[in-house]
């Protein structure tokens, strides 16, 4: 797409030779990826296929089973964990939206990316900010320790480069529907501009339908979710103009990829006198999931050009000379779509209830209790909101009335209320042993939290009609939204794999040791990982 990026995108790289000992000075340049909607399932379904970016990534250390540990498992409190350390209860970044009943405007609903003092602000229109954020980055960390720091941050979505840049990184880039956009105010550099004029001019030109490698074949099934549409089949074959299509191909990891190289190019990234830090929040698998599911040709496809964009990045990172640390992760995994699920004979896999929701369960409750106005709002999983004008005795007989009907639902795991969430301590130990009252504490905030948080039952999709928009979707407390692979890679480093559970709020701490910034253990929930395969620990003393 871009030079000379864009001549190599159709190469992969391979994975380079390893030496013994690890290297003893820290990376001038640490690269964090996050691949949105990247499961640890995905990662091992096609981990054999990989010869490019994510092959060196998998030769590399790998940690299979990390977790975003966490009941909320959405872009913005699972992009929140990667570079802070720190859980959304500590973070505050419960949920990608949230209702706040108390607010005078007449959206109640507050995005997790806004600034919503911003007079005029909503939640589909609104200015991108940090506000949410109550804890600071690895960003912002090395920049208090080494001002000389450059902080830049290129993603598909702007909540995937604020919750992972922080406050007040040098640049923060995003698409913004017809091109890549930033903070108000902020000018746009040079490589933004040949960017945006590429994106542009690739968009105007039909793309006809990729190629279909032999290890996909087996995928190419198709699967009718209603209404007369099917998935599974799709190659990314799209007119002149569709950008909504360009969103959700491959195509677009390949821009944001390939911004991120020029910016680092322009920026001299990792060249200066402080070790510098590129976040690439590469977003297209999480769109392409959405739309077609996770085990068709669509993901298929994606995998393979996701792998030959990383390996042409690296290799370009690799002409530099440049010593670079990279680690990779995802914001949460993801849940294919029932109906293939129940063609592999899964059968306890199904959408959810049409009209099952946080208002039509309110509303039979309030005649019955004489109460006007929505009182429950939310969807129909996750935190749930009790309008806070209903107070006293009603508001009791109201709780339990809600309780009680949430867990009649056939489809509902368990009701969760706000005192028994926080009745319970923070988690500790393993993540996939935590009970669903622990997962629910790692996500919860007193007073932006809901009064209610609902679990669904394992394998049940909520959304009720896959034949408009999403046929697929994460969000669940289950270890298949929950497990993500965490690579890390560095030339010098030996490769091992560590099978055990870790937790993306691991990462902060131990790319913090790689570069002797101490950080706090009570100021964050992750812990340092030992990257050395040997006898020897890239880990602090304790």
């Amino acid at each position: 797409m871009f030079r000379p990026f864009a001549a190599a995108l159709l190469l992969a790289a391979p994975a380079l030779a390893q030496e013994a000992a690890p290297p003893a000075k820290p990376p001038r340049l640490i690269v964090a990826i996050a691949v949105d909607q990247f499961s640890a399932d995905v990662f091992a379904e096609y981990r054999q296929h990989f010869t490019g970016g994510l092959a060196r990534l998998a030769n590399g250390v790998v940690f299979p089973s990390g977790y975003q540990s966490h009941a909320a498992t959405e872009t913005c409190p699972g992009h929140s964990t990667i570079l802070t350390g720190s859980r959304p209860a500590r973070s505050g970044i419960i949920a990608n939206d949230w209702v706040d009943l108390k607010t005078a405007r007449a959206d109640k609903t507050v995005y997790c990316s806004e600034d919503e003092r911003v007079p005029g602000s909503s939640s589909s229109s609104y200015t991108v900010s940090p506000w949410h954020l109550k804890v600071p980055t690895l960003g912002e960390r090395m920049k208090a320790a080494a001002p000389a720091t450059r902080v830049v941050a290129v993603a598909g979505k702007d909540r995937a480069a604020v919750m992972m840049s922080g406050q007040n990184p040098d640049q923060a880039w995003w698409w913004g529907g017809k091109g890549f956009v930033s903070y108000v105010g902020r000018a746009e550099p040079s490589a933004v501009t040949r960017a945006n004029a590429a994106v542009t001019a690739g968009i105007a030109q039909a793309q006809p339908a990729r190629d279909l490698p032999a290890f996909c074949r087996s995928r190419d099934v198709a699967v009718p979710v209603g209404g007369g549409k099917t998935v599974g089949t799709g190659r990314f074959a799209r007119a002149a103009g569709e950008t909504g299509k360009f969103r959700a191909s491959p195509e677009f990891d390949a821009a944001i990829v390939a911004l991120a190289a020029e910016m680092r190019a322009e920026m001299k990234l990792g060249e200066g006198a402080a070790t510098d830090l590129l976040i690439v929040g590469a977003s297209a698998s999480d769109y392409i999931g959405h739309t077609y599911g996770t085990e068709g040709t669509e993901m298929c496809l994606q995998m393979a050009a996701l792998d030959r964009t990383l390996g042409t990045f690296f290799e370009t990172l690799d002409a530099t000379g440049i010593d670079y640390q990279v680690v990779l992760t995802a914001d949460h995994g993801g849940h294919d779509l029932p109906e293939r699920h129940n063609m592999h004979g899964i059968t306890e896999a199904a959408r959810v209830d049409a009209g099952f929701s946080a208002k039509q369960i309110g509303e039979p409750i309030a005649r019955k209790l004489g109460i006007s106005g929505q009182l429950l709002w939310g969807g129909n999983f996750g935190d749930m909101w009790v309008d806070p004008k209903v107070t006293g005795g009603k508001r009791k007989r109201a709780m339990t009335e809600i309780a009680r009907a949430l867990a009649a639902h056939r489809q509902v795991q368990a009701v969760l209320t706000r005192e028994e969430i926080l009745a319970t301590p923070g988690p500790k130990g393993p993540p996939e042993t935590w009970t669903l009252l622990q997962r629910a504490r790692a996500s919860y905030v007193e007073g932006r939290s809901g009064d209610f948080v609902v679990a669904l039952k394992p394998r049940i999709t909520p959304i009720s009609d896959g034949s408009k928009g999403s046929t697929a979707t994460h969000g669940s407390f289950w270890d298949y939204d929950r497990r993500v692979p965490i690579l890390f890679w560095r030339k010098g480093l030996t490769g091992f794999e560590q099978p055990m559970s870790v937790e993306t709020v691991d990462i902060l701490p131990t790319l913090a040791a790689t570069i002797g910034l101490k950080v706090p253990a009570d100021e964050i929930d992750g812990r340092c990982l030992d990257l050395d395969a040997g006898p020897g620990t890239t880990c602090p003393a304790p």
